[in-house]
């Protein structure tokens, strides 16, 4: 077969027609042509930075120069108000603070003890349904995308699934119906504001989650996402609620557990941990959220 007459391959370094500060400025609505001939003296006269020029004249916040800066760099998030994603996802609306400088660390852990070593699936995994599992997985799935890591986050909770809720999608089909068969990858949602993140949701409500997600379609399914994603994160139903854990860390073959502070055990931790060992799932580390 004879290629295109005039295809030609992108180069991966070449910048985008216009990513200045002033030309992201521009397409995002931030400034107008007219407001950007009066930054563009100023930044000659005092010999400043586009970016500072345009706050000194009250156009643009800290905020707006920290927006652009991610689109330069390749490393989206998004402003308050931006979106119908829950405000849970802190590492969507708050890329700087605390919290998620916090994840960042947890990312950078996983990534030299699990995923540096072959390994791409990873199961979290909280003791009760408050100790804040759903959100951690939420967000380090965004922090893993924000490092251009191909991510796949799944909702594995067939009991109570909550991350249609935190990225604002359709709970009409998903991981239920495809570990049924009555439906394929295709119901896998492409989330639009990030690079690299895509979201399976839970789907229908079974009446039988441990055993579907006990099936050998789910070690198959597994291994279909780890040949597409660089990181597939299963966010599952509390432990305390059933076996289902324990049926998804043993296709992932990781764990890291969610423990929240003044709430979770510290025997019911190591319970959780001993049990999860003995059926073959590795405890990768784990994280102690307070809020």
């Amino acid at each position: 077969m004879n290629a295109p007459a005039n295809t030609t391959t992108p180069n991966p370094l070449t910048p985008r027609a216009d990513s200045s500060i002033g030309g992201l400025l521009l397409e995002a609505g931030k400034i107008t042509p007219e407001s950007a001939e009066r930054v563009l003296r100023m930044q000659k006269e005092l010999g400043i930075r586009f970016g500072e020029a345009a706050q000194r004249l009250g156009l643009i916040t800290e905020s707006d120069i920290q927006q652009v800066l991610a689109r330069q760099f390749d490393y989206p998030y998004l402003q308050v108000g931006e979106g119908k994603f829950s405000p849970k996802l802190v590492a969507a609306y708050q890329p700087f603070s605390e919290q998620v400088e916090q994840l960042r660390a947890v990312r950078s852990q996983l990534m030299l003890r699990w995923f540096a070593r072959g390994h791409k699936a990873l199961a979290i995994v909280e003791i009760g349904a408050e100790d804040g599992g759903s959100q951690v997985a939420a967000n380090l799935a965004v922090v893993f995308s924000q490092l251009g890591e191909h991510t796949a986050l799944v909702d594995a909770n067939l009991r109570a699934p909550r991350q249609h809720d935190m990225f604002d999608l359709q709970n009409r089909t998903g991981l239920s119906d495809i570990l049924a068969g009555r439906a394929d990858l295709s119901c896998i949602t492409k989330v639009a504001s990030f690079i690299d993140l895509s979201v399976l949701a839970a789907g229908t409500l079974p009446p039988n989650p441990q055993e579907l997600l006990s099936r050998s379609s789910f070690g198959a399914l597994n291994t279909e996402l780890e040949s597409k994603y660089d990181v597939v994160l299963y966010d599952v139903a509390p432990f305390q609620s059933g076996a289902d854990a324990l049926a998804v860390a043993i296709r992932a073959g990781g764990v890291l557990i969610v423990a929240r502070k003044h709430n979770t055990l510290l025997g019911e931790i190591n319970n959780m941990s001993e049990q999860l060992t003995s059926a073959g799932a590795q405890v990768v580390g784990a994280v102690l959220v307070d809020y």
